[in-house]
Order: C-alpha cells, then sequence, then structure tokens
C-alpha cells in the first residue's frame, strides 16, 4: 500500500502566510479564549481594541502554530480551544491588555490565556498584573507632574522671601552645608 503525498490546498497555505505576515508586523501578542462570546460582543471588543490600533484575530490553532514556528516562536500552550490573538505594538500592549481584562470582568466568557510581549511569555496572571500598571503615557505625566510640583514649591519660597523682603523684614539665608 503506496503513501500518497498530501497536496497543499492554495486556501490554507494564503491563509498561513497571512497570518504570517500579520504576526510578523506585530511586536506583541495576547491570546485570549473567545468561546461563548456573540457576534455583537466580539464586535464591541474589536472596536475597543481599535482605539489601540489593535487587531484582533480568531486563528486556527494549527495554522497560527505554523506562523509562529516560521517566526522561531513557540507557542503551543495557547493554542489549545478557540484562539483569538490581540496583534499589538508594545507602546499599547498595557492598555490593549487592560481592555481585555476590563471587558473579561463583564463578559466572563472571555478567557485571556497569555501573551508575548516583546518577546517575553507572560502566563495569564502576569498578564493581568502587567494590565493594572500605568501606561507609558500615564508614567510620563505623573513624573512630569512630580517634577512640576518640586519647581512650585521652589518658586513659591523664593516669592516668600521677595515677599518678605518688600514688606522689610529682614531675611537671612540658612546654608544646609558645614558651619564649621
Amino acid at each position: 500500500m503506496a503513501v500518497r503525498a498530501r497536496r497543499l490546498q492554495p486556501a490554507k497555505v494564503a491563509a498561513v502566510e497571512s497570518l504570517t505576515r500579520d504576526l510578523g508586523e506585530a511586536s506583541s501578542y495576547i491570546f485570549t479564549e473567545y468561546r461563548g462570546l456573540t457576534v455583537e460582543q466580539l464586535t464591541a471588543l474589536r472596536r475597543a481594541l481599535r482605539e489601540f490600533s489593535c487587531v484582533y484575530r480568531v486563528v486556527r490553532n494549527n495554522f497560527a502554530n505554523i506562523a509562529f514556528t516560521s517566526l522561531n516562536m513557540t507557542v503551543g500552550e495557547y493554542l489549545v480551544g478557540p484562539t483569538a490573538i490581540a496583534l499589538v505594538d508594545t507602546e499599547h500592549a498595557n492598555g490593549v491588555a487592560r481592555v481585555l481584562f476590563d471587558f473579561a470582568k463583564e463578559v466572563p466568557a472571555l478567557v485571556v490565556k497569555g501573551a508575548i510581549l516583546d518577546g517575553e511569555v507572560f502566563d495569564a496572571s502576569k498578564v493581568e498584573a502587567y494590565s493594572k500598571l500605568p501606561g507609558k503615557k500615564e508614567l510620563v505625566s505623573m513624573f512630569l507632574s512630580a517634577l512640576n510640583a518640586t519647581t512650585v514649591k521652589f518658586v513659591r519660597v523664593l516669592q516668600a522671601v521677595m515677599d518678605k523682603r518688600d514688606e522689610g523684614v529682614e531675611v537671612s539665608v540658612v546654608s544646609g552645608g558645614d558651619s564649621s
């Protein structure tokens, strides 16, 4: 009995190539299970993720495994059951993770399985912790407000010294250095 060679179907090859191209364009991937979500819920989730330039793609596990293997990544543990992948750049990964977990609170059918964020593998609990961290914009804002607060306090002290001098009160400058 002879073994017949399998013939590759062009549609499947094209689907794997398209998925490989999409995966190659993204730098971070968040894996979810979407079992039990309605079409309306998936559409609402995609709409929320679009704000972060994220593509949320339902994939066939076999095709995704082939695509990730061609990109020299191993993600077999996340490709079990109905899988959808949020394809995102690293800058927006925090916001996407936050949206996914917020959506999962409203719709428990959505389950975050894990992620690859900028080449590092995260399990679901690490992704959840990551989603609770402030994003890049929030961190910059916090830093600038702290920097601004220090400057404002310094200016107020200088203004108080000037006001006291204008009132005729003698103001002495105290040095914090060595007094010997």
